[in-house]
């Protein structure tokens, strides 16, 4: 029996990973995909025009940076959905909104009138019946000194010269996000309740809760459609 069997997890679930830079989003999406038979979806950093510029312009670039990402998380949800499902997703589209269009705003480093024709567009595109939300968001959260000394390890030179200020400020933002976040069930993980880099196994306490939840918001949903 594979992992997909054995904890009753549906070969179209859509299962997306979010939290703070630097917090090990990119290794759960693998390590997720690789147990499940599921394939993956990518941020695209190293293709993105904006994102060097805008590290070196907040103020400059920020408003162009979360337009090209919005483009680019909604095209890529569309194709997951036309797939048929069976997908991990690295990084949520809510994030974009909910914690960096609206922390640029708030910092002056986007405008009012921006930061309004952005959230409208995001509004129109997102926040509405006909946009296929995930089957379950997982929350990966760790202390603030554990996502500081992952950004180091990972040394993208972009990321190590930004201000300690900026990461703590986004690491705060993000608890406020997720306490708040209603978009689809949540699954909240502890990266320092698991080691995927050395223990594969460890995957697998994740891979049972998943299949609770997914079950469980499944069931709801059915419940909801006979009223």
């Amino acid at each position: 029996m594979n992992l997909r069997d054995k904890y009753l997890i549906p070969n179209d679930s859509i299962i997306t990973i979010a939290g703070t830079v630097g917090v090990g989003k990119s290794t759960m999406t693998n390590a997720l995909a690789d147990a499940l038979q599921f394939k993956t979806s990518f941020e695209k950093v190293e293709t993105n025009p904006y994102l060097e510029k805008f590290y070196a312009d907040f103020e400059r670039w920020s408003f162009h940076l979360q337009i090209y990402f919005l483009a680019e998380r909604f095209k890529e949800q569309k194709k997951i959905f036309e797939y048929g499902g069976g997908f991990i997703q690295d990084r949520s589209i809510y994030e974009d909104t909910g914690i960096f269009a609206k922390m640029h705003y708030d910092n002056g480093t986007m405008s009012q009138t921006d930061y309004e024709t952005y959230t409208n567009l995001f509004d129109a595109m997102v926040m509405t019946p006909y946009f296929p939300h995930p089957d379950l968001l997982i929350y990966l959260e760790g202390s603030f000194d554990e996502v500081m000394q992952r950004i180091q390890l990972r040394g993208r030179e972009m990321e190590k010269n930004t201000p300690i200020a900026y990461w703590e400020e986004m690491y705060t933002r993000y608890q406020n996000w997720i306490d708040n976040f209603n978009a689809c069930p949540i699954l909240r993980i502890n990266i320092s309740d698991y080691d995927l880099m050395k223990e594969k196994n460890s995957v697998e306490p994740i891979l049972e809760k998943i299949g609770h939840f997914i079950q469980q918001s499944r069931r709801w949903k059915t419940r909801e459609s006979i009223r």
